[in-house]
């Protein structure tokens, strides 16, 4: 029997998956991004009922400004829409509806509201339950002091300008090094200011304001800047909130995994690492719920996959005499690999590669593997095609695939 008869077709691995995860997303032929997260919510509407708010988002979800909105929507189990601006290529009628031309914009029962931090009032405004500011009165004006505060107080400028900016000297990195740890303590103190590990007494709008850029500074730095937020003994508070929104399904929702934020710094900005990701969470990594997420995502979206990698990856350069068609099966075998190892878990049988033995497979055959493997484990993005948790199994299955082939 040979390799390609004795890995489960698509439609087994699809069934398969399913039958393990309730993650499903809506599938747009033709566009990008080509599929879209359902929101948990829409369940909730009555039939032939349109949502309330309509969400205008980058396609890529990396906009940290646009997952605070997601995050607030989910948390409010708000039912909407998704309306995705392709942000290199702006569509007229968005930059005649929203006047600053960002995203996000959103219209709240059809009024029009952009801007992260006035959308995410409005929302609160029109559906206070369940509330994300403070019902008591000197607790909610704290609050709104707060959320003014996480726009105006220079946190993110000097953060962003210690991880981005191109120092040679290393006395002005250790400068812009001491400028972002005092804003780190600053949060360290807030955190303080009352008990329970959210900046206020309970979970909140400042939460959501802060939550998408320590998410990607934690990510970032200990790669780009050998510094580390996350196990840093100086700030436990700080530790002790990601821990927390650690417990919110919402958040696992709408986050990015730390690979898709290491990517997205060096092809958006061009920073170059001077250090390894982060290791991957095992705990993700070996859930059957996430491996069946990114099962059923890689089997229900092949296509797609498939077309990107002939397209993009360079495996079109191994076709001998131009015949693409043998190629892409094997493209597909191994998909079909990563597949059906992220279902059967980590005791699955594995083919062997081109060292030699029974089990071996051509070299050829291992080099399209290696490249298709390499390629689709850099080019998933969190959530775009995937929750951060799958991406995570996602990756970790195509490492081990990978090094099956050697």
């Amino acid at each position: 029997m040979s390799i390609q008869d004795a890995v489960t077709n698509w439609e087994q691995l699809l069934e398969i998956a399913r039958q393990n995860t309730p993650a499903r997303r809506v599938k747009r032929p033709g566009q990008s991004p080509s599929t879209a997260p359902i929101p948990s919510s829409l369940h909730k509407l009555p039939p032939d009922t349109r949502p309330p708010v309509l969400l205008y988002r980058d396609t890529n979800s990396w906009c940290p400004f646009c997952e605070r909105v997601w995050f607030a929507l989910e948390e409010k189990e708000i039912p909407f829409e998704t309306e995705f601006i392709d942000l290199s290529n702006k569509p007229k009628w968005y930059t005649d509806l929203v006047p600053t031309t960002l995203v996000p914009g959103a219209k709240i029962e059809g009024k029009l509201v952009y801007e992260s931090k006035e959308i995410l009032l409005a929302l609160e405004e029109r559906f206070p339950t369940p509330a994300l500011l403070p019902e008591d009165p000197d607790e909610n004006a704290v609050a709104r002091q707060w959320v003014e505060e996480s726009e105006t107080n220079g946190f993110r400028d000097i953060a962003y300008k210690f991880l981005r900016e191109k120092v040679t000297d290393a006395n002005e990195l250790a400068k812009l090094q001491a400028e972002f740890e005092a804003k780190l303590d600053e949060l360290e103190q807030t955190l303080a200011k009352y008990p329970g590990p959210y900046f206020l007494s309970n979970f909140s709008l400042v939460d959501i304001l802060y939550s998408p850029h320590l998410d990607r500074l934690a990510a970032n730095l200990p790669v780009y800047r050998g510094y580390h937020i996350k196990g840093n003994p100086r700030y436990p508070r700080i530790n002790a909130w990601f821990a927390a929104l650690n417990q919110r399904p919402a958040y696992h929702r709408v986050k990015s995994d730390n690979i898709t934020n290491n990517l997205l710094l060096r092809r958006r900005w061009g920073v170059e690492p001077i250090g390894n990701p982060l290791p991957l969470d095992p705990a993700e990594s070996e859930a059957i719920e996430f491996r069946a997420e990114a099962a059923e995502r890689l089997s229900d979206n092949r296509e797609n996959a498939i077309a990107d990698i002939l397209k993009n990856s360079g495996v079109q350069a191994l076709a001998v005499d131009g015949d693409v068609s043998t190629v892409q099966e094997v493209v597909d075998l191994h998909l079909r690999l990563l597949a059906d190892y992220l279902i059967n878990g980590n005791g699955a049988p594995l083919p062997g590669g081109r060292t030699g033995g029974k089990d071996s497979i051509d070299p050829k055959i291992a080099a399209i593997g290696a490249i298709t493997l390499a390629y689709v484990r850099n080019r998933i993005c969190a959530p775009r095609d995937m929750s951060a948790g799958a991406a995570t199994a996602f990756r970790a299955a195509a490492d081990k695939v990978l090094a099956s082939l050697y």
